[in-house]
């Protein structure tokens, strides 16, 4: 089954105010990621203090090159991009075993976090990630507020990029076919494909 991440159940109009977590400290062990995509590049910090797990398994799909050629398959401007699993062609990659769920680390799901994409079972999440759009998002998707009572994790956020974040997010979207035949909604019309993913040293950014 493909990843999605927000109950049937629940609309956008019942989303209300939600309170907001710190994203990162001074003390913070962080790691940068250049997320290069055909709208342009994304920078991002990882938080590897707060999200140990995530952060490794997440390094690792980068370190194997896993997600060239991967696309953004599923856009909803006022509320999330994800992407990470899927080709242009909406065939699932292979991918390593779930992790656990490290959404009680204290980092919010507002506007520009990173976090792990997963099916119902909160310790699913492989190598699908989505960046949230919308600061309505922790009203649902933190653990504090989840209706399974884990939520979604949270371990980065974007540092640069963020006008590729906001083109990505309003790119036109269609109900479009999986290799299976199901449909799927909210796939860009034109794919939005990740070209590459490299670690980047502290030292070798610029403002």
């Amino acid at each position: 089954m493909y990843q999605r991440f927000v109950c049937l159940g629940l609309t956008f109009a019942s989303l209300v105010g939600c309170a907001l977590a710190p994203n990162a400290s001074a003390q913070d062990e962080t790691v940068n990621v250049l997320l290069q995509t055909s709208e342009g590049d994304i920078l991002l910090e990882l938080n590897k203090t707060k999200a140990p797990k995530t952060v490794d398994n997440f390094l690792k799909y980068v370190e194997d090159d896993f997600y060239k050629g991967t696309v953004f398959h599923r856009v909803i401007k006022n509320f999330m991009i994800q992407g990470g699993g899927l080709g242009p062609d909406l065939k699932k990659k292979l991918t390593r075993s779930p992790i656990r769920n490290e959404a009680s680390n204290g980092l919010s799901n507002k506007t520009y976090t990173i976090a792990m994409a997963r099916t119902g079972d909160p310790h699913s999440a492989t190598a699908q990630f989505f960046i949230n759009v919308s600061d309505r998002n922790p009203s649902f998707l933190d653990r504090a507020n989840a209706a399974d009572g884990w939520g979604y994790a949270v371990f980065g956020k974007v540092i640069d990029g963020f006008e590729t974040v906001e083109k990505i997010k309003a790119v036109p979207t269609q109900v479009a076919r999986t290799p299976e035949g199901f449909p799927m909604e909210d796939v860009p019309v034109e794919p939005v494909t990740i070209l590459g993913t490299k670690v980047v040293k502290q030292d070798k950014l610029t403002k």
